[in-house]
């Protein structure tokens, strides 16, 4: 990680290290709003997820902690995306920047509440501890892999963040170049669908997966398709 950073200050500079980091360098010099820091802060993100460096953690006492590790990891992702998707005119990459960086962060606690059983058997546990302390949720519960009225309380309270983010995250497909909406817009759809299939397998994320399916991806896309046409429509 520390190679792919210096590499990076390498491509900022103009003096790519090889053919595989030109790529990158071609698009910076093509899309010249692109910032070095999301990359950086990515890395970082890695980091926080990986055993014995002082930036590691496999648990967060608060949301606030949490939010951190939810940017570099994935809000990062809609920074480093947004200046090659661009933007409608009337709108500036500024406005936009907030919805992007909430979608990368309802992505990621999208994730983290898919995937409690399986980090768990990592002995990690991505759920705030403050907010475990407050429905009566402990560590050994997870790992125990139990589900009781505590434990479906916290989720749903978590859902209802993650829901937030994906509801500041729609105010920005409008601000987004015509030709990027649909793809944004079914993205965001389709993740957010994984809530519900959360709450379908009855908040168990330890023995059943949530995830869509290609027929259901399928069948958001008309819906998703008239949505971007009243963008495109609108005056």
């Amino acid at each position: 990680l520390a190679k792919w950073e210096k590499r990076l200050e390498r491509i900022w500079s103009g003096e790519p290290t090889d053919s595989l980091d030109m790529a990158l360098a071609d698009a910076r010099r093509r899309y010249p709003d692109l910032d070095i820091k999301p990359y950086k802060d990515m890395i970082d993100g890695m980091l926080m997820d990986t055993p014995g460096h002082e930036l590691y953690q496999n648990r967060y006492e608060t949301w606030d902690e949490l939010e951190v590790y939810c940017y570099r990891v994935a809000g990062t992702v809609g920074l480093m995306t947004l200046p090659v998707l661009g933007t409608a005119p009337g709108y500036t990459l500024e406005q936009a920047r907030e919805p992007a960086l909430a979608l990368g962060v309802a992505f990621q606690i999208t994730n983290i509440l898919r995937d409690v059983g399986e980090d768990a058997l990592r002995g990690r546990i991505y759920l705030p501890r403050d907010q475990m302390r407050k429905f009566g949720v402990t560590e050994q519960q997870i790992f125990d892999g139990v589900i009781n009225q505590n434990y479906v309380d916290l989720l749903k309270s978590e859902i209802r963040r993650a829901e937030s983010y994906y509801d500041k995250a729609a105010t920005g497909i409008q601000m987004l170049a015509p030709e990027a909406r649909l793809a944004v817009a079914s993205s965001l759809q389709v993740y957010k669908a994984i809530l519900d299939k959360i709450k379908e397998n009855d908040y168990d994320n330890f023995r059943k997966r949530a995830y869509v399916s290609k027929f259901d991806k399928f069948l958001m896309l008309p819906a998703t398709w008239l949505q971007i046409q009243g963008f495109n429509n609108a005056p």
